[in-house]
C-alpha cells in the first residue's frame, strides 16, 4: 500500500481518566480519549458493570461526551448510598480490538 493510504488501527487510549474527589451535587468529568480507525466506540464501566448514560436512559445524570469522556451533571449521594462512587474504567472498541484505560476512582467528599 502507498503511504498516503490510511490503514485501520486498533484503538488506543490517549487520555486516561484520573482519580476524582467531588462534593455531592457538583458536576464532574472523567476524561477519556481514544484513537483508532475506524473511530472507536467508548463505553464506561464502574466496578466492572457498564455505566448507563443518557444515550440509554434520557433521565440519566451521566452523559457520554463526543470525545469519550464521562460527564456527571451532579454527583448523586444520599442516605441510601453513593451511586456514583467507585472505580471507573473506559473501554474503547472497534473491529480490530479494544483498549482499556487505567482505573480511576471517584470519591464523594464527606459531609
Amino acid at each position: 500500500g502507498s503511504p498516503s493510504q490510511l490503514e485501520d488501527t486498533a484503538p488506543r487510549i490517549v487520555e486516561h481518566p484520573s482519580d476524582l474527589l467531588v462534593s455531592k451535587g457538583e458536576p464532574a468529568t472523567l476524561s477519556c480519549k481514544a484513537e483508532g480507525r475506524p473511530a472507536p466506540a467508548v463505553e464506561w464501566y464502574k466496578d466492572g458493570e457498564r455505566v448507563e448514560t443518557d444515550r440509554e436512559d434520557p433521565r440519566s445524570h451521566r452523559t457520554l461526551l463526543p470525545g469519550g469522556s464521562l460527564f456527571f451533571l451532579r454527583i448523586l449521594h444520599g442516605r441510601r448510598g453513593k451511586p456514583d462512587e467507585g472505580v471507573y474504567v473506559c473501554v474503547a472498541r472497534n473491529y480490530l480490538g479494544e483498549a482499556t484505560s487505567r482505573n480511576a476512582s471517584l470519591e464523594v467528599a464527606g459531609e
